[in-house]
């Protein structure tokens, strides 16, 4: 191993430390670690742009300036007091509802948006009825989680993979969309025995939710009825990727523009609504993980795992999953995926069949990211809303549930793998 190789390790490693850490915003981080690559000489300032992933960056822009837009019209919090309201009051059934919806939302938004946009309703219904938030809280994690794992653009790692991969929407749909529901099936019959057997029939304060008039949650109807169109537009021309020969970046870039035209929101507000810290953080990132693929880090790793699995492809599907699966639980299942892609594709070039992995490391970085409190970032910033409105999510209060359910769905996802790809 050479001094440039120990550099981009070492490079590497300090950054995972400080986004896990989070000593320093994991912007930061991800920053200061591609500008030290570049100043140690890893690899030159050109060829760190070439690292960039501009099919992921755009994707998930352009579909957070489309959520901006349609946000502004109340849909979302309208279908979540309804879906309430329509519960006839009764505990379980609210957080069965919000779970459904939360992991149907996550399937076609992105999942942090997702929370953002459920988060506040679910604590003004709970409010109402004067339960415990934190709670539905935790099935929404995970909910998230799961419905963000079954399509391309519910999950960046997904989108990720996709774009690296040349992945299309149907491609995850058929092939992680039939374990997903068996997840989300099995995750909400344990949260029966976990939540749903401790809550009462029917909540006593019930009146106070159908009081509540959701029709003056819809703040501009007639965005609301563009948006559901545009949303059914979106997700068909999503579903037919390859009849139109357009790639994802490509089809969510359209969408958006033509949101911005139709939706008459003032522009600079809506772009203000864009992440961007997260987006710099993906960039930086992208640079580091180049580094070590530059450096020829990554080829190492990938000549390491066929060894050691003798390039048995069951053997080296099974690894990826469940390595994804217990690493994306304590790490951002970001960086790691950034890292396992460019390791995937290298071992391609070594004569592994690599469809199976791709599907691996999907389902692993994903679901892996509801083992504990920090492995996704839809966590990291549902409970940051709980803890701003006073309630905390504790550490070891949800991976209590969380860890064991985990460990539960990647079981699933290995039964389903071993037959799919027996």
């Amino acid at each position: 191993m050479g001094t440039t190789q120990i550099i981009a390790i070492l490079i590497f490693v300090l950054t995972m430390l400080a986004i896990m850490t989070e000593r320093v915003h994991r912007m930061t981080a991800a920053l200061a670690g591609a500008v030290v690559m570049i100043v140690l000489g890893v690899m030159d300032i050109e060829t760190s742009i070439k690292y960039i992933d501009a099919d992921t960056i755009c994707i998930l822009v352009s579909m957070m300036i489309f959520v901006a837009v349609v946000k502004k019209s109340g849909l979302f919090e309208y279908i979540a007091v309804k879906a309430a309201k329509l519960s006839g009051g009764r505990p379980w059934v609210i957080m069965i509802s919000f779970m459904l919806i939360t992991a149907a939302l996550s399937a076609f938004l992105d999942n942090v948006t997702t929370v953002l946009l459920v988060g506040p309703m679910t604590f003004a219904v709970t409010k109402a009825l004067k339960l415990d938030p934190v709670p539905f809280i935790i099935t929404e994690i995970m909910a998230s989680n799961i419905g963000g794992t079954g399509t391309l653009i519910g999950d960046p790692p997904n989108i990720m993979i996709g774009s690296s991969a040349h992945l299309s929407f149907v491609d995850f749909i058929l092939n992680v969309g039939p374990p997903v529901l068996v997840v989300l099936g099995a995750t909400i019959t344990s949260f029966y025995f976990i939540y749903g057997r401790k809550y009462p029939k029917v909540a006593e304060d019930f009146q106070e939710l159908m009081i509540m008039d959701e029709s003056k949650k819809i703040l501009d109807r007639t965005l609301m009825i563009k948006s559901v169109v545009m949303i059914v537009l979106l997700i068909t021309a999503f579903s037919c990727q390859d009849l139109l020969g357009l790639s994802s970046a490509v089809i969510a870039l359209f969408f958006a523009v033509v949101m911005l035209l139709i939706g008459k929101q003032e522009i600079d507000r809506v772009i203000d609504e864009v992440e961007w810290p997260s987006i710099v953080f993906f960039i930086g990132l992208f640079i580091v993980v180049g580094g070590l693929q530059d450096s020829g880090v990554i080829s190492l790793l990938a000549n390491l795992i066929v060894d050691a699995t003798a390039g048995r492809p069951m053997m080296t599907m099974i690894i990826v999953l469940w390595s994804s699966a217990l690493l994306s639980s304590f790490l951002d299942n970001i960086p790691f995926v950034a890292t396992m892609i460019p390791l995937i594709l290298t071992m391609e070039s070594m004569g592994v069949a690599i469809e199976p992995l791709w599907w691996a490391l999907s389902l692993g970085a994903c679901l892996g990211g509801n083992g504990t409190l920090i492995g996704a970032s839809a966590n990291v910033v549902l409970s940051g809303i709980a803890a701003r409105q006073g309630y905390h999510v504790r550490f070891r209060e949800y991976m209590k549930v969380g860890f064991p359910l985990m460990l539960m769905s990647v079981g699933i996802c290995t039964a389903y793998l071993c037959l799919r790809f027996s």
